[in-house]
C-alpha cells in the first residue's frame, strides 16, 4: 500500500470576470480555460519522473479528480490550508481558487504538520451570499441547492422554487469565493491554458442555445463544459434567459421548444413563461399542441398560466 501522499495546489485565477450584458451568462472561473485535468496531468507525470529519479525502483501514481480521495481534506492534512465556511480548501497567501491533486507513492516522505487552525473567524459572507442558501450553516453544504450541482451535475430540470435563483450562471457559480475576504489578495495565474477562451468571460447564452450537437461537441470538447452534454448546458442557457429576458432570447427560446432533446424544450418553455409577450404565449400554445413529453407538456401548462 502507498506509504505517502503528496497533495498539491495549483491557482487558476486569471483575470477578473466581466459583467454580463443582455442575451449573456456566467461561467464559474476554473471552466474559463482548457479542461484542467490533462494540464495537471502532464505537471503530475514530470514531478513522478522526477521523484523516480531521486529514488529509483519507487512506486509513484498521480491523481486527479480520478480516484475516491478526499483532497480538500488531504491537502488540510498537508499543511496547505484549512476548510472553509464555504467547504472549500482555503490557502492563507492564495485563497480558494486552486486545483488540488495528488501523488500517491511507497516512499516515507517527510510528513508537513497539519493545518489545525480555521481563519473564518465570525465571517458569515460566503453563507449569505450563496443565492440558493445552499451553505445552510458554516461549513455544511447542501449539494442539491448549489448552483454548481444544479448546472454541472443534475440531469433534469432544477426544483422551480430555485430556478430563478440561478440567476445568470450558465456553468458552476463563484458566489461564495468572489465574496471570500481570503480571496481580495490579487493571486493571478501565469498558466496561458488557464485563460478566459474567447466566449466563456462572459458566455453567449442565445448562441449556446442555438448550437446542434455537433457544434456543441467542436467548441466544447476540450473545456470541463462538456460535463453536462449539450442537453444540460442548453437547458442552462434557456434557465439564464429566463431569468434575464431579453428581445434576442426570446426569438431563440421559441426555436428551443422545437429541439429534439426534452429537457431543452422544457427549460424552453419555462423559460418563456417569464416573457410575459404575447409570441411566448402564442409560441407555447402551438407548441403543447403537438408535444409528446408529458413533463414538457406539464412546462408549457406552468409557463401559459404563469405559475
Amino acid at each position: 500500500g502507498s506509504r505517502s501522499l503528496v497533495m498539491l495546489g495549483m491557482n487558476y485565477r486569471t483575470e477578473a470576470p466581466v459583467e454580463p450584458g443582455p442575451g449573456q451568462a456566467r461561467i464559474a472561473r476554473y471552466a474559463w480555460g482548457m479542461d484542467y485535468h490533462e494540464l495537471i496531468r502532464g505537471r503530475l507525470r514530470r514531478l513522478a519522473r522526477w521523484l523516480l529519479e531521486q529514488a529509483p525502483g519507487a512506486r509513484v501514481r498521480g491523481v486527479v479528480d480520478t480516484a475516491p480521495l478526499l483532497e480538500r481534506s488531504f491537502a488540510q492534512q498537508a499543511g496547505l490550508g484549512w476548510i472553509g465556511k464555504n467547504t472549500l480548501l482555503i490557502h492563507p497567501q492564495w485563497g480558494s481558487y486552486l486545483f488540488l491533486a495528488a501523488l500517491l507513492t511507497d516512499l516515507e516522505l517527510d510528513y508537513d504538520d497539519p493545518f489545525d487552525r480555521r481563519h473564518c473567524g465570525r465571517c458569515r459572507a460566503c453563507l449569505d451570499a450563496c443565492p440558493t442558501g445552499a451553505l445552510t450553516a458554516p461549513y455544511v453544504l447542501d449539494a442539491r441547492r448549489c448552483i454548481s450541482y444544479l448546472t454541472i451535475e443534475l440531469r433534469q430540470m432544477p426544483p422551480k422554487e430555485l430556478r430563478p435563483k440561478i440567476g445568470d450562471w450558465l456553468f458552476g457559480c463563484d458566489r461564495c469565493q468572489e465574496v471570500c475576504p481570503w480571496n481580495r489578495r490579487p493571486v493571478v495565474s501565469e498558466e496561458p491554458a488557464f485563460r478566459p477562451m474567447p466566449g466563456h468571460n462572459p458566455a453567449n447564452a442565445v448562441e449556446i442555445l442555438s448550437l446542434t450537437e455537433e457544434a456543441f461537441h467542436q467548441r466544447f470538447r476540450q473545456t470541463p463544459l462538456r460535463r453536462p452534454r449539450r442537453a444540460g448546458l442548453l437547458r442552462s442557457a434557456a434557465l439564464v434567459l429566463g431569468n434575464r429576458p431579453c428581445a434576442e432570447g426570446l426569438a431563440v427560446l421559441r426555436r428551443g421548444l422545437q429541439d429534439s432533446e426534452p429537457l431543452v424544450r422544457a427549460a424552453c418553455a419555462w423559460a418563456l413563461g417569464r416573457y410575459h409577450d404575447p409570441a411566448a404565449s402564442s409560441a407555447l400554445e402551438r407548441a403543447f399542441a403537438h408535444e409528446p413529453d408529458e413533463e414538457v407538456r406539464q412546462e408549457i401548462i406552468s409557463a401559459l398560466r404563469g405559475e
